[in-house]
This record gives C-alpha cells, sequence and structure tokens, in this order.
C-alpha cells in the first residue's frame, strides 16, 4: 500500500516512497501531464532492468533487460499511446536507457492499459527513487536496497490510496 504522505507499506514494513509532483489523485481524474500518481490498485505488469548496471531483480513476474533502444509512447494522439516503443520513434516518448540511475530498474504496473485509453495517463512505473526522493512524473519511486527486496518478496500489484 501506497500513502499520499510518500509510506511504502509492504509485509508490516514502512519505506519512504517519491510519488508524483501533482501528488496522488482518484483514478478517474488522472490525466496525461498532470504529474499527478493515480489512487488505484496497480498490478505489476513485468519488471525491466539495466543488465550494464546490475543483475536482474529477483521478483515474482517475468524480467526483461533493457536496451539503449527502448522507450515509451506517452503521445496521446499516437497509437502506440501506452507502450513500449523502440527508438528513435517519432512521437513523445520517454527514454528508458536514462543517463542517471532512476530506471536501472523498472516495475511496470498496470495503469490504463486494459484497454489503453487516450489521455488518461501513461508510464506509470514503480522505479528508483533520487537520492533526494524529489517527486516523480507519477510514479511510485523506491530507494534501490528496498525495491530490490519488495521484488524479491514476490510483490504482485500495489495499491495507491
Amino acid at each position: 500500500m501506497v500513502t499520499p504522505e510518500g509510506h511504502f507499506r509492504f509485509e508490516g514494513q514502512t519505506l519512504r516512497c517519491a510519488l508524483g509532483k501533482g501528488g496522488v489523485v482518484p483514478a478517474t481524474r488522472k490525466q496525461e501531464g498532470d504529474g499527478a500518481t493515480p489512487a488505484a490498485r496497480l498490478p505489476l505488469r513485468r519488471v525491466l532492468y539495466r543488465a550494464d548496471r546490475g543483475p536482474a531483480p529477483a521478483c515474482a513476474v517475468a524480467v526483461e533487460p533493457l536496451d539503449p533502444a527502448d522507450g515509451w509512447c506517452d503521445d496521446a494522439a499516437d497509437r502506440a499511446y501506452n507502450r513500449p516503443v523502440r527508438l528513435p520513434f517519432s512521437g513523445r516518448h520517454e527514454v528508458l536507457w536514462r543517463d542517471d540511475a532512476v530506471y536501472d530498474v523498472i516495475g511496470v504496473l498496470g495503469w490504463n492499459d486494459e484497454p489503453v485509453e487516450r489521455g488518461r495517463g501513461s508510464a506509470i512505473f514503480l522505479h528508483l527513487a533520487r537520492p533526494d526522493f524529489s517527486p516523480t512524473e507519477g510514479c511510485v519511486a523506491l530507494e534501490g536496497r528496498d525495491l530490490r527486496a519488495v521484488l524479491a518478496r514476490g510483490l504482485r500489484g500495489i495499491a495507491v490510496l
């Protein structure tokens, strides 16, 4: 469970987390580009990681290494909206192979993906927090050791309250 105060509760532990700069909003109000984390139950679909920066995390879902050409479409006008894409890509997108460590481990959360509704938000991930726990663009972020430990204990999804 994730709370608006930036607490991630799992198996009796309370861990610090970073949330979206737009706060936590009801799922019905989530929109592309609002910087908010949706209040919802979000299944963990799969995990991506930078193999050049560390071992694959142990987890209960599929784990795949990232490639420098991996991206994620956040262009609501594009038919690939809220889907992984290969770079170069002509629509607006996020680059998943980043210079900083934030996306060294990415839990792809099931938000607006079954089915995709244009403009309802994209790329809601569980990823690594910046050292200062500064806000995300709408994701949930944990310290690296905590993220790997939570994944190793069989996390299959989160609830944002």
